[in-house]
């Protein structure tokens, strides 16, 4: 007995140590090195050095002046602790409901506009920071107001921070909401 005891206990900690230590150490020191940005969260800061936020993980931005996000499920809202979706399947009454007013808020504020089903629907985390170019343009005309600004000049701002397909098929084109807030806050006086 012992001597099958003996090759299992050293296989056990030999695996261990490859693939419970040794392969996480070595993946994790290839990201720093090559991805460090990437690896660390993709974190934003201010010019005081204070994180603002990340590129990968969306925020409540409620403010006229700001692009808005997507709907977030994730716990009380864009809380990255809480991240999933509603669970809510399309005959979801509830679910319904709040497409219904988040759609009808959107066609109150611009008549006649098509609405991005981004615009009123969660993504799957509830984290995601990226809306569609066409939810970004709908919102222009109340950010420009607020900030005092064309509409033209914030159309330009959402255009020169579109992000087409990865690899020039894989995915939509997108806007990053946070980095769009931020760009508008560098330029706009209000």
């Amino acid at each position: 007995m012992l001597s099958h005891l003996r090759p299992a206990l050293v296989s056990m900690g030999l695996f261990t140590a490859l693939l419970g230590m040794g392969y996480p150490l070595t993946i994790t020191g290839v990201a720093q090195a090559a991805f460090s940005e990437q690896a660390n969260g993709s974190l934003l800061r201010d010019a005081k050095g204070t994180v603002i936020g990340s590129a990968l993980i969306g925020q409540p931005f409620t403010a006229a002046r700001y692009l808005h996000p997507r709907p977030s499920a994730a716990g009380s809202g864009y809380d990255a602790s809480a991240s999933s979706g509603s669970n809510m399947g399309p005959m979801n009454e509830a679910l319904a409901e709040r497409v219904k007013t988040e759609a009808d808020a959107l066609r109150a504020e611009n008549p006649g506009a098509v609405i991005p089903a981004d615009a009123v629907t969660t993504s799957g985390s509830g984290l995601d920071p990226d809306i569609s170019p066409a939810f970004a343009r709908l919102q222009a005309a109340r950010v420009a107001k607020a900030r005092g600004l064309s509409t033209a000049q914030v159309e330009a701002v959402i255009d020169a921070n579109v992000q087409g397909r990865l690899l020039g098929f894989i995915g939509q084109p997108r806007v990053n909401v946070l980095m769009v807030n931020r760009a508008l806050d560098a330029r706009a006086p209000g």
